[in-house]
């Protein structure tokens, strides 16, 4: 399949991220179907161009590729597995691609069922990026999964991501995807609290980002976020409680293999913190409430 050529492709899930992904894919001009038990959330793609369809299984019949972006395992076992669901109009002419963030092992085990059941293939794809990357085309997406899959699933990829990397066989995007929520968990904490020292020493933290630009200290959360810290802007590019789940799922892996994150530890409790706070669904800036003194 050429870049000139459309595919057809089933959106599962129309929250933050899948909305992005849905439009971006609308966009570039693939053909979309898109599937939400929110019907409010659908018509904001469909007012865009998206099709629908009656359940997940009709979604999957109707198109070559499936999109999963939900929040947890069991929800995506329930989507795939479940009654009306994926396996219900799987065929080994399709791909399931799985965008959420959910734990390797159940990636695995669960991409194995869907081929051996059905013949239908499976790619983990979780990404990077968030909505910006989503809707500019720019994600970074760590892929597990066969070689000839991932290639294929590129048809769609290009149009989502800059940097689509395989990063081995099922479950290893994952795995990949729990790493870059460990450094991305940690230098959210450390901008929140550097944009509340530059503050105390008198230098505007808005200015530190270009000061810091290509030096060791650089990222690209330093230059995204440390301006909309400064500004205490809490409109949402990401929830708490979705990074929580995704650290959460980190400790419980490196609980089974041993590996000591303590660092990470610490701030794992600063998420669970806020979302104990009553904070989950909003923006990762919200840290900057609990330094503030202000979280309540």
């Amino acid at each position: 399949m050429t870049k000139t050529q459309a595919c057809r492709v089933a959106v599962i899930g129309a929250g933050i991220m899948g909305s992005a992904i849905a439009t971006r894919l609308i966009e570039t001009g693939q053909n979309v179907t898109v599937f939400d038990l929110d019907p409010v959330k659908v018509k904001a793609l469909t007012d865009k161009g998206a099709g629908t369809a009656a359940s997940v299984a009709e979604a999957t019949r109707a198109n070559d590729f499936v999109i999963l972006s939900l929040n947890h395992a069991n929800i995506v076992r329930a989507v795939v597995f479940g009654a009306d669901g994926v396996s219900a109009g799987a065929d080994a002419t399709k791909m399931l691609i799985d965008m959420s963030s959910i734990d390797p092992a159940d990636t695995a085990e669960m991409s194995a069922q869907l081929a051996n059941e059905t013949g239908m293939k499976w790619v983990d794809c979780p990404l990077s990026g968030g909505v910006p990357g989503a809707l500019g085309g720019r994600l970074t997406i760590m892929a597990g999964g066969d070689e000839a899959d991932f290639e294929r699933a590129r048809a769609v990829m290009q149009h989502l991501a800059r940097n689509y990397t395989r990063m081995g066989a099922s479950g290893a995007g994952q795995t990949t995807k729990l790493i870059n929520q460990l450094f991305c968990a940690v230098i959210f904490q450390a901008v929140a609290e550097a944009t509340k020292l530059a503050e105390a020493g008198g230098v505007d933290p808005a200015s530190i980002p270009a000061a810091l630009a290509g030096g060791r200290a650089d990222s690209s959360i330093l230059q995204e976020f440390m301006g909309k810290f400064a500004a205490r802007d809490y409109t949402p590019t990401g929830r708490i409680d979705n990074m929580l789940k995704d650290l959460d799922s980190l400790q419980a892996f490196a609980l089974k293999t041993k590996t000591p994150l303590p660092m990470t530890g610490q701030v794992v409790e600063i998420h669970r913190l806020l979302c104990a706070a009553g904070l989950g669904a909003r923006d990762s800036a919200e840290m900057m409430r609990l330094l503030d003194g202000t979280l309540s």
